[in-house]
């Protein structure tokens, strides 16, 4: 383990957070559409009048009254602005030194063009990434059809990037090898089209067929994604969710160009204040030809009182499975702190395992800002 080039990464990547609802809210409220708190019928960027009020009152400690609060999202009656911004304190442990440093600053805009077409952007100026998207819900049931630049659906999108799953530490363990983590990074978005089925308020699928900007226009196979996912309705405190994604992409790797197919499961359940999330990926010819790749995510988080959840999770990377003791994982201690209406303090305990053992464990205080 080389420790200059562990910090390195550990700065410079560790801290790209893709803003992304949190799902575990959604499960406590036994309510998994997206739509219902944001725009973006499949999660993430700017929020919609009611994840704006969840926002302001529901999660925060303390939320300000009514005459208190004078901005409003709202620039006309269908032009809606946003915001998301993420800085932190890292302590590197190999290094036994902290430093601070920009991780992510977004800003949306969301104009309604009916009551069902909606133009959505995303810019982030600290990492220079955006998105931008025509939805119009003219389907039966709520339906959609999306089409522009945007993050395919897949997996559990939660906001932590370092879930292997959703791109993990960019071989921050093992500088030098292929990604450890799948392809969803903070910096993947596509130009395409997608289209969501609602067959029920219970049983949703998406699809998408777009280019990854990062690949050359005509010189790579489209990417091809899509997604079921259930929720079926209990009357009772308990939410639950399950489905599974499947994908298929081109990747490179040094001079090799893979043809990658990836499918995976995933589910929850939410009852009273606790939530547990997990997800589990296989990904064929990632990270070479005849590779199998596998990654997992398992989340438990408990709400102690208003304002203030307990985190836990524990995430593994597996490049192949065909060598043993070659895979990644680590466990994320922390709390989710809402002392008042759109801040957010994210304290986190991070413990690495890999082999060879290294120190290099690390300790993070986030602060989250959004509107």
């Amino acid at each position: 383990m080389k420790y200059t080039n562990l910090i390195y990464l550990l700065i410079t990547l560790l801290g790209v957070n893709e803003i992304y609802s949190l799902p575990r809210y959604a499960l406590r409220q036994k309510d998994n559409r997206c739509i219902s708190c944001h725009y973006n019928p499949t999660g993430g960027l700017i929020r919609n009048e009611d994840g704006f009020f969840f926002g302001k009152n529901v999660v925060s400690m303390m939320s300000p009254r009514k005459q208190d609060f004078t901005l409003n999202p709202k620039i006309t009656e269908n032009i809606q602005i946003g915001l998301d911004y993420r800085t932190q304190l890292l302590y590197a442990q190999a290094l036994n030194r902290a430093d601070f440093q920009d991780m992510s600053g977004s800003l949306y805009l969301n104009v309604g063009l009916s009551d069902k077409i909606n133009v959505t952007s995303r810019y982030d100026f600290v990492q220079q990434i955006w998105e931008a998207f025509v939805t119009g819900s003219i389907l039966p049931n709520n339906s959609y059809i999306k089409a522009g630049t945007f993050v395919p659906d897949y997996g559990i999108r939660i906001d932590d990037h370092t879930a292997y799953t959703r791109g993990g530490d960019f071989a921050l363990i093992t500088p030098g090898r292929a990604p450890n983590g799948l392809i969803f990074s903070p910096y993947f978005t596509e130009i395409g089209i997608e289209a969501g089925a609602n067959f029920s308020d219970a049983v949703t699928l998406t699809a998408s067929v777009g280019r990854n900007k990062l690949n050359a226009m005509f010189l790579n196979d489209p990417m091809v994604a899509a997604k079921l996912q259930i929720t079926p309705a209990i009357e009772s405190k308990l939410g639950i969710m399950f489905g599974g994604s499947a994908a298929s992409f081109t990747t490179r790797l040094g001079g090799t160009k893979l043809r990658t197919t990836m499918f995976g499961g995933f589910g929850g359940i939410g009852y009273d204040r606790f939530s547990l999330l997990g997800e589990f990926d296989v990904a064929n010819d990632y990270q070479g030809t005849d590779i199998t790749t596998n990654a997992l995510m398992i989340e438990a988080a408990y709400k102690i009182m208003v304002g203030l959840e307990a985190v836990v999770r524990y995430d593994r990377f597996d490049p192949n499975t065909n060598f043993p003791d070659n895979e990644f994982s680590h466990v994320i201690l922390g709390f989710d702190f809402y002392p008042y209406s759109f801040i957010e303090v994210i304290p986190q305990y991070r413990i690495y395992t890999e082999n060879p053992a290294a120190d290099n464990n690390s300790l993070v205080l986030q602060l989250h800002l959004w509107y």
